[in-house]
């Protein structure tokens, strides 16, 4: 069967550059997001660079009820999505107490609710299949919780145990649940507060294209989860070395901003 992918969160950043680098290798692409016209424009450049089939759906995935809207509209189109990456997700800075309630709910919304969502609904038909690949993009955030993060990183933390768990689940179906856990990326998700903090100071942003070359191998030839680059692997680690009091004063310095 030809590979049919969805990519969720295509728009920009690491879903973007995941878009280019799969319709490089003549794969047919589903993209979704909520920006239309930047959707559009890939879906053109894809088409005529590449040659490719290309679908774009609109769709916000913040949104309740959303994530099965999506599925439900690609089997009213009767699409046969052979891969998924759930890509998308948004990220805030500060303190919890802070920040809206109302922007925290979307956050778990799209990197918690439309990931399981997805993940169920088309796990669901690969197994009747008896093929296919979900890979869901967690964070080194996954592995070291931070202060100021406290809700994107319970998010991200959840997409890591969930993974890991529905690949057991899943173990001799033929269906494969992957995850990518990438650390700081230099995207539009990065605000100034971040880039203002000890953190980005230690562990500079990689390019999103690195970020999706790995998710690219991960995605075709890969299984578990692939932690992106030696330092944030060797970073993930250090919980398992470091006394928990001593490993929260470390994590709460490396959130927090730097002194001008």
């Amino acid at each position: 069967m030809k590979d049919l992918i969805l990519i969720t969160g295509a728009s920009s950043g690491i879903g973007y550059h995941l878009a280019v680098q799969l319709a490089e290798k003549k794969i047919d692409l589903i993209l979704t997001a909520r920006n239309e016209d930047a959707l559009n424009r890939l879906r053109n450049s894809l088409i005529e660079k590449y040659k490719v089939t290309v679908h774009v759906l609109i769709s916000d995935l913040s949104q309740p009820g959303s994530a099965v809207t999506l599925f439900n509209d690609i089997r009213e189109k009767n699409l046969t999505v052979t891969k998924v990456i759930n890509n998308a997700g948004i990220g805030l800075y500060g303190n919890v107490i802070d920040l809206p309630l109302e922007s925290q709910l979307a956050m778990i919304e799209l990197n918690v609710s439309s990931v399981v969502a997805l993940t169920k609904l088309f796990a669901g038909e690969m197994v009747k299949r008896g093929s296919g690949t979900i890979m869901n993009v967690a964070s080194l955030l996954s592995f070291l919780p931070f202060p100021y993060y406290s809700v994107y990183s319970a998010t991200k933390t959840f997409v890591l145990a969930f993974s890991e768990t529905m690949a057991a689940e899943l173990e001799g179906t033929g269906v494969n649940i992957v995850t990518l856990c990438p650390g700081p990326v230099d995207t539009n998700f990065t605000t100034d507060s971040m880039l203002s903090t000890n953190a980005y100071k230690a562990n500079r942003p990689v390019s999103p294209e690195f970020v999706a070359s790995e998710g690219v191998k991960l995605l075709l030839k890969g299984s578990g989860k692939k932690i992106v680059g030696f330092n944030n692997w060797f970073i993930s680690n250090l919980p398992r070395i470091t006394p928990d009091r001593l490993m929260i004063r470390i994590k709460k310095h490396l959130s927090s901003q730097r002194a001008s």
